[in-house]
């Protein structure tokens, strides 16, 4: 069938599907000694410029069957692709790249068009599979660009936790060192971090968990969990209209702390308040900013672990009241 045929095609772009892990890595244990990982001229040529590090790391998403989930997310999005037209097609695919891009995306749309009687829903699912196949590979080219763009941008990021002197990678951080990496991070232009970003720290964290780089891992580890808090903080202060409280300011600081001192910090600040208003006031957030980003993309889990993380941390705190 013409539909099976095209689902085919878009295999040779599983190389290119960015990095969405069913649960990201950015809470991995750390070592706790401060040997030295690699020297960063070392590890950030072969990370930029070397065939060893793959820009784009493996699919655990296209290993498991859909859930039912997933198959609503797909079936949302083929009806509203369907009756899209051509011309907008490049900007739905950039922004949800991940799950149009994938081989079962291309396999419901066949069931889709095995499934209807309808001569006019089969024209245009049949014409919909064939326009995003010529699509994504326009859209393939322009995210190689972009990822060669992102790298360097992590490349700086990753550049501020090295040691002055030596230019190696020590773990753990010292308090200057992330201090330094959160500050790298927020001078980057907004738009810079975006999924290609995300997808290149990835890649490089997987295959730094392949070396047995444990401490480049946790060095990783921290560049998401800053990229999470400054983008939710972003978000949070384009919030028209959102009352200051006690919870709410507590829960802003945190965001801009590293998260070895969220416990700290948390027990601190719930002395004259519960942490009941605080982890509200988490959760909160997670229905107004991260259940808004799009469906699927890895800014969205990335984020959705970061809070979960932090509502877990509280909790911990709030079952010692």
């Amino acid at each position: 069938r013409t539909s099976v045929s095209q689902s085919i095609q878009i295999m040779k772009f599983v190389g290119v599907v960015f990095a969405l892990l069913s649960v990201t890595q950015a809470f991995l244990p750390q070592l706790y000694v401060r040997p030295a990982v690699a020297s960063s001229r070392d590890f950030l040529l072969k990370a930029s410029d070397g065939d060893e590090v793959p820009k784009w790391s493996r699919i655990e998403g296209n290993q498991l069957d859909p859930s039912e989930k997933d198959f609503e997310i797909m079936d949302e999005m083929i009806t509203k692709l369907s009756n899209a037209k051509p011309y907008e097609l490049p900007n739905a695919v950039r922004r949800a790249f991940r799950v149009i891009s994938s081989p079962k995306f291309f396999m419901r749309i066949a069931e889709r068009t095995d499934e209807t009687d309808d001569p006019v829903e089969k024209a245009k699912l049949g014409s919909l599979a064939s326009n995003l196949v010529s699509t994504l590979e326009v859209v393939v080219e322009t995210t190689e660009e972009t990822l060669d763009e992102r790298a360097k941008e992590v490349e700086t990021v990753l550049k501020a936790a090295a040691e002055p002197e030596t230019g190696e990678f020590l773990v753990p951080l010292l308090p200057t060192q992330v201090q330094e990496m959160r500050k790298s991070l927020e001078g980057l232009e907004p738009f810079s971090l975006d999924e290609g970003f995300l997808s290149t720290v990835d890649a490089w964290m997987n295959k730094s968990h392949q070396d047995g780089m444990d401490g480049m891992v946790g060095i990783l580890q921290k560049v998401l969990q800053m990229y999470s808090g400054v983008q939710i903080l972003r978000a949070k202060e384009k919030m028209e209209g959102a009352e200051s409280t006690p919870a709410s300011e507590l829960f802003e600081k945190l965001l801009t702390l590293d998260t070895e001192l969220w416990d700290v910090e948390i027990r601190n600040g719930t002395k004259e308040m519960k942490c009941a208003s605080l982890i509200r006031e988490i959760q909160k957030t997670m229905e107004s900013v991260v259940l808004g980003l799009e469906n699927g993309s890895m800014a969205q889990r990335v984020q959705a672990e970061y809070l979960r993380e932090l509502v877990t941390r509280a909790e911990a705190i709030q079952q010692k009241e």
